[in-house]
């Protein structure tokens, strides 16, 4: 999730009293601070992380640095119930927000107004917002509620959109949920849309009604209250609050950051906060007014704007003739994920220099970049585009791409085109690719913990892209060097510059044979279709590669030994498939995984599409909820050469990674092996990060 939550109310007044004496004749809390500077100084407020109060007032929560959080709570706990079993009273919370990201069309995660039974969180930032971490979700014993503001669209918590208002109950998937709307005043028929990432001032309104039991969430772009509220939802919190709770609020950025603030804030409990206006709150940073010039200061102004304009304008003009550089189409602009200009990605990457280069393969090169504005590294792979598609076509599907949410995929945060060049642009993994740690001289060596938990996170992202995801989203090069491995070490699939999305239950049709040697199914060159059935073949050479530490083809091995599948079909059947095991785990393994982990190799690796198991059974049997059955045939016991018999494709280049190829030619390949359509294989994209390994 990356939306803006809206914490219960953080400052509390004076009068309200601290736990110790009060009783249920104190006073009800009511709380109003419009604009935070006299509360600070009062103590009235709390801030952790990166949260401060600029001086004029403002509460900014978090700033444009990537994946921090930051908290700002009253720092007494308030009264909501008169005994410890009784029910919750009623309240009310009126607040001034506005998100301001680094990017227009692009939210850092979100903001949320939260009522908690603690004011420190064992939080993470990003999509958690700074509240809960993934073994926190829906823990009852969380006392969690809030209200967010979400700009980011998180497929793994199940957002409705990059653009919605959601009611959270102690995990970050939210109860109930509505597009960013209100009502037109005195109008409770027509709903006009709010973009809450649009940097203005929005206010909300937050109120519980006791004997209705009922949520009402409301916000407009104005101070007056539409009638009807955006967002309503029926629930008794008293099982959810204690005695005595936090209010405050919590925001979070991601990758991408986003400015989180807000401007004033009213609460009440048994009562109704008090209005805040926005025109008498203080001003965002940037929104002052400004002041008169005098006549010198007007004409020293218009001297350098008409010097500035025209250096400009003959800039413009020397580099649009020098560098021919493309004209960008407004189609473009409307465009998702966010599109950079190609003089920003050239400063990231110091020129595309070669020592910031990271990869390099047969349809582009990947560098290693720094955002100029953000300081945040990406990497930059940099391909030209010779799509038949059309660019229209091609950067449509990118937008899609561009949308994924999953902890275990790498995310594409936007692109770039000049001339025949796409620049696409990834999150950096520091770690590299998985395949640096498995094969020749390993970096570093991942033991069977560590290589299991991969295998899960990749299994878990790719039941996301087929699906867990609004389309079904075929990667169709899943292999090690596409697997890269964040700070912990963590399995990310990336690469999705061969991915292709298709609606759930429609036909995967496409006329481009893609992949690379040793992971292509068998049926794919043939029907010109990859499919969800394909992805499961090459997750397969890859569960064997993790399990046994070398490449699906090794051309270092005598003609026996050369394709792993068989390899290990031939060792499972003598019962001696252990011994093909990695030898660099030294005989450290939980054996009972490892033998999952071979035999779900061997059945992914069928050359019969519909022999091989689904990613969701894949998952079962990974998390030992099933045991994974025997295999029973060998994964070339299907003629493999008439699967997809029947059917032709219009482009297929055949091409060799040079890392198994460059010393072995294809007709010996083909000689090894009936199946060798498996191996025939083109790779317009390589790797994110690490060696750069491509076919």
């Amino acid at each position: 999730m990356a939306p803006l939550l809206v914490l219960l109310p953080l400052l509390v007044s004076l009068s309200s009293v601290p736990p110790s004496s009060s009783s249920s004749q104190d006073p009800a809390a009511d709380l109003f601070f419009p604009g935070f500077r006299r509360a600070a100084a009062a103590g009235n407020i709390t801030l952790s992380g990166v949260a401060e109060i600029d001086g004029r007032g403002v509460l900014r929560l978090t700033n444009e640095t990537g994946r921090l959080m930051g908290h700002a709570f009253y720092p007494s706990p308030l009264r909501f119930k008169s005994s410890p079993d009784g029910g919750v009273s009623s309240f009310s919370a009126s607040f001034v927000l506005a998100v301001v990201p680094e990017y227009p069309k692009l939210g850092g995660h979100g903001l949320a107004f939260v009522v908690s039974a603690a004011r420190d969180f064992r939080a993470l930032p990003s999509q958690y917002l700074g509240l809960l971490n993934a073994s926190d979700m829906g823990n009852s014993s969380n006392h969690l509620f809030a209200v967010e503001f979400d700009t980011v669209q998180d497929f793994e918590f199940g957002d409705i959109n990059d653009n919605h208002v959601g009611i959270d109950i102690n995990s970050l998937v939210s109860n109930a949920s509505a597009p960013a709307a209100y009502y037109a005043a005195g109008d409770d028929l027509t709903k006009l849309d709010l973009n809450l990432k649009s940097g203005r001032a929005i206010q909300a309104w937050v109120d519980y009604d006791s004997s209705e039991k009922v949520i009402n969430v409301t916000i407009a772009p104005s101070s007056v209250k539409p009638k009807k509220p955006i967002l309503s939802f029926n629930v008794d919190l008293s099982p959810i609050f204690r005695e005595f709770m936090y209010v405050g609020f919590s925001a979070s950025t991601g990758l991408l950051a986003s400015s989180h603030y807000v401007m004033g804030w009213s609460f009440c409990i048994d009562g109704v906060a008090r209005a805040l206006e926005i025109s008498s709150l203080p001003p965002l940073p940037g929104a002052e007014k400004k002041h008169p010039h005098t006549a010198l200061a007007i004409g020293i102004s218009v001297l350098s704007v008409v010097l500035v304009v025209s250096a400009v304008l003959l800039a413009v003009v020397i580099v649009r003739r020098i560098k021919n550089a493309d004209v960008v189409e407004e189609w473009e602009l409307e465009i998702g994920p966010h599109r950079f200009s190609y003089q920003e990605l050239k400063q990231a990457t110091n020129g595309f220099k070669e020592k910031q280069l990271l990869g390099q393969g047969g349809f582009g090169k990947v560098y290693r970049g720094t955002l100029p504005s953000s300081k945040i590294q990406v990497a930059v792979k940099r391909i030209s585009h010779e799509s038949k598609q059309g660019l229209r076509e091609f950067v449509s599907e990118i937008s899609s791409i561009g949308r994924l949410r999953h902890r275990n995929l790498v995310q594409l945060l936007g692109w770039c085109r000049k001339r025949g060049d796409l620049l696409l642009v990834y999150e950096y993994m520091a770690n590299g690719s998985l395949d640096m740690y498995l094969f020749d001289e390993p970096k570093a060596t991942l033991v069977w913990e560590q290589r299991f938990r991969i295998v899960k996170g990749v299994a878990s992202g790719l039941l996301y892209l087929h699906e867990g995801y609004e389309q079904v989203v075929i990667h169709r090069d899943v292999k090690s060097s596409n697997v890269l491995l964040d700070d912990e070490l963590n399995g990310r699939l990336g690469d999705f510059g061969l991915a292709r999305l298709y609606d759930h239950g429609s036909n995967p049709g496409t006329t481009r044979v893609v992949g690379t040697l040793g992971y292509l199914a068998p049926e794919t060159p043939r029907t010109g279709k990859a499919s969800a059935s394909s992805d499961m073949f090459a997750f397969g050479a890859f569960l064997l590669e993790v399990a046994c530490g070398r490449r699906p083809i090794d051309h270092e091995a005598g003609p026996e030994e050369l394709v792993l599948v068989d390899l290990v079909w031939e060792r499972y059947k003598e019962g001696r498939v252990l011994d093909l095991v990695d030898r660099k785990l030294q005989g450290e393994y939980n054996e009972g995984e490892v033998m999952a982990v071979l035999k779900l190799g061997l059945l992914c690796s069928n050359c019969n599409p519909t022999e091989r198991p689904t990613m969701r059974q894949v998952v079962r049997y990974l998390d030992g909820e099933v045991d994974v059955p025997e295999v029973a045939t060998a994964p070339s016991g299907y003629d493999c050469t008439k699967a997809g018999q029947g059917h032709r494709f219009e482009d297929f280049q055949l091409s060799f990674p040079s890392s198994s190829f460059d010393k072995m030619s294809s007709t010996s390949f083909m000689a090894n092996r009936d199946a060798s359509f498996a191996s025939l294989s083109t790779s317009p994209i390589s790797i994110l990060n690490g060696r750069g390994e491509s076919a």
